[in-house]
């Protein structure tokens, strides 16, 4: 696990630490882990390092001055550097002194700039560090520009130029980055936007004792694995936990097959499902105890209901009927948008331990009775933590970027950076998991949480099964059908307890 702090935050943290340390250290200390990076990537996709060429652009400022070192410490290594400042005036003194001393050449006019991009084998974004806002200023789109027409890969130091780095939003132009690299802690920016960062290395320069306690945590293998129910010698199917499922019907069975098998293949104790696709689910699961109606299930310690429930007075009924019994309940799809429209079930919603799972359209329903309704394509942490306190549920907002927001503010992102999950089903899956989790007794933030994660493992693992894959964990592809997602939760669990 580990944590991410707001810019503010690190900012503070910086304070202390720079009054206790040698005037420059601590930018010699981000430059020279920032050049490491650099020289990494300069061997894996260069061939090597001595003679090769690299365009440093600078702009004001102390993440300008990080990279203008940077470009000192890969002069020591014998690599060609280019510095172009955008801002010549602005430019950091000492950084630029230092470059001009290791011999490095300095422009500033556009046209050479882009020749020089042409010709490089990397380039480094130093153009705006975290406390920036708003899109990319002139001339920087043409010379960011001009490194994408040539496929020269891009190195972002502190963030992607221009990406939010409260947000991960991008509002006009911007950098995206092939890899970043980021000192002191990660900030939101490297989890919300992976699309435009890139796999993020954090180089330590020594502010964990400052920061405090991260406002957003993400949950690694190990975490997951930790959390995930694992039966001992004295358990049974009800010390595992049992789970009920209320979804699909006769008419749209596959709801219901998909999250009662999803359920069963989470290591569910006992998966009891109710509803009118009975004899669709028994026929695919026979592990699975079908009955008729919620009222019939007879006994279960968690409840997950909606996917394919309708939103009829049939539908309204079976939410009521599960929100008082009193239990855990992951509401999702069509339970949603019963919740956003109906306020007595809202209110029975936060009288108990409630999970819901939206995605961005079923969110706009869920909020729509706020009245100033939080927007997740502004800011999607504090959307759903909004939502979790004001309704008093917990949230996981679905995403490329999953958001779990708890009613006590607690959050949780798991940065998938992936397009697997868009598909048909795969939220029926996720349901079938998360209701199992909080069967066996995780608190909603870690049951939804792990969910997440292994939801996303099995993603990319049945990519695979596709033929599309296997791919590494962020990499972008079509979706795969939620079948092949149910049909991977094994070996996705299996992956996450050998890492525990």
């Amino acid at each position: 696990m580990y944590g991410v702090w707001t810019p503010e935050q690190v900012q503070a943290a910086e304070e202390p630490v720079l009054a206790r340390t040698p005037e420059g250290a601590l930018m010699r200390r981000a430059a020279y882990g920032a050049a490491q990076v650099a020289l990494r990537m300069l061997r894996e996709r260069a061939g090597g390092v001595t003679g090769r060429r690299v365009v440093v652009l600078v702009g004001a400022g102390n993440n300008g001055g990080d990279g203008l070192w940077a470009g000192v410490e890969l002069r020591r290594r014998g690599v060609a550097v280019t510095a172009v400042l955008l801002t010549p005036d602005r430019a950091h003194p000492a950084g630029l002194e230092a470059l001009r001393a290791a011999r490095a050449r300095v422009v500033t006019e556009v046209e050479p700039a882009v020749t020089a991009i042409g010709r490089a084998d990397l380039v480094l974004d130093a153009i705006v560090g975290v406390s920036a806002r708003g899109g990319l200023r002139e001339p920087a789109p043409v010379l960011v520009g001009a490194a994408d027409t040539a496929g020269v890969p891009v190195l972002a130091i502190d963030l992607p130029s221009g990406v939010d780095p409260l947000t991960g939003v991008v509002h006009d132009e911007a950098v995206t980055a092939t890899e970043t690299v980021t000192f002191g802690a990660r900030k939101p920016v490297h989890v919300l936007n992976r699309d435009r960062c890139g796999p993020v290395t954090l180089v330590d320069i020594g502010l964990g004792p400052e920061l405090g306690e991260p406002p957003v945590r993400v949950l690694g293998a190990a975490d997951v694995g930790a959390r995930w129910p694992v039966p001992g010698p004295a358990d049974d199917k009800y010390t595992q936990g049992v789970v009920g499922i209320a979804a699909g019907s006769a008419t749209y069975p596959g709801a219901a097959v998909l999250a009662s098998g999803a359920a069963a293949l989470a290591t569910s104790g006992m998966v009891r499902y109710a509803g009118t696709a009975a004899d669709e689910v028994r026929a695919a699961w026979p592990e699975v105890v079908a009955t008729d109606h919620v009222s019939e299930a007879g006994r279960v310690q968690a409840w997950a209901v909606g996917p394919g429930l309708g939103t009829d007075d049939a539908g309204a009924t079976t939410l009521r009927h599960v929100l008082d019994a009193g239990l855990p309940v992951l509401a999702d799809a069509d339970a949603i948008t019963l919740l956003g429209a109906d306020a007595d079930l809202r209110a029975r919603a936060a009288a108990t331990t409630t999970l819901v799972t939206p995605h961005a359209g079923e969110f706009a329903r869920l909020v729509a009775s706020f009245g100033d309704p939080p927007d997740p394509a502004a800011d999607r942490v504090a959307a759903a933590r909004r939502a979790a306190t004001e309704l008093g549920v917990t949230v996981l907002l679905k995403g490329n970027a999953t958001v779990v927001a708890a009613p006590d503010g607690r959050v949780l992102v798991h940065p998938a950076g992936s397009s697997w999950l868009a598909t048909a089903g795969s939220g029926d899956v996720l349901s079938g998991v998360a209701g199992a989790l909080l069967a066996a007794g995780l608190d909603p933030l870690d049951a939804a949480g792990c969910a997440a994660f292994v939801h996303a493992r099995a993603a990319e693992i049945g990519a695979g099964a596709t033929g599309r894959a296997p791919l590494p964990s962020g990499s972008r592809g079509a979706p795969v059908p939620a079948s092949h997602v149910q049909a991977a939760l094994p070996e996705a669990i299996r992956s996450v307890r050998e890492a525990a």
